[in-house]
């Protein structure tokens, strides 16, 4: 039994003109995003904000998809430099990436967090915590929530007097 030897020159020849004359798969389709099948564009200065509904005052709003009264959402939020809100819970899932400065995250018993630019928050429904924004600079961020806002302030339960 003889080996025969095939330059290696003459197997990239055949494996290009064997791929040249395989029929070719057909395109993959673009992707469709949900919420519809073109881009949805919007430019900082073409940004509508509101304030945000059942909210304290301060946080604005620039609704992306959805609606924030009626159910799911996702928009770009904002609160002013030294905003802060008391111990509260929300109804549902909230999940943030903060684009720009410091988000200030609290859980009864834990040391707060410092979120900076880049950093990414879940927040579960139901679970109670603190939200501020450092005073330096406003805090602007990318919120996606499961279901419509809410918020219910969490009472402090009082200790009792000895």
């Amino acid at each position: 039994m003889s080996k025969r030897w095939i330059p290696p020159l003459a197997l990239a020849v055949v494996f290009l003109v064997a791929a040249a004359l395989l029929p070719q798969r057909a395109e993959a389709k673009p992707p469709t995003y949900k919420g519809g099948k073109s881009f949805v564009v919007k430019p900082a200065a073409d940004m509508k904000w509101v304030a945000l509904p059942d909210a304290p005052p301060g946080p604005m709003l620039s609704v992306i998809s959805g609606d924030p009264t009626k159910g799911a959402y996702t928009a770009i939020e904002k609160f002013p430099g030294g905003f802060s809100a008391p111990m509260h819970t929300h109804p549902a899932d909230h999940k943030a990436v903060i684009i720009s400065g410091t988000w200030i995250h609290g859980e009864p018993g834990k040391a707060d967090v410092r979120l900076g630019p880049g950093s990414y928050l879940f927040q579960p429904a139901g679970q109670k915590h603190t939200t501020a924004c450092d005073a330096a600079s406003e805090c602007v961020f990318f919120i996606e929530s499961s279901g419509k806002f809410g918020l219910k302030l969490v009472e402090e339960m009082k200790k009792p007097a000895n």
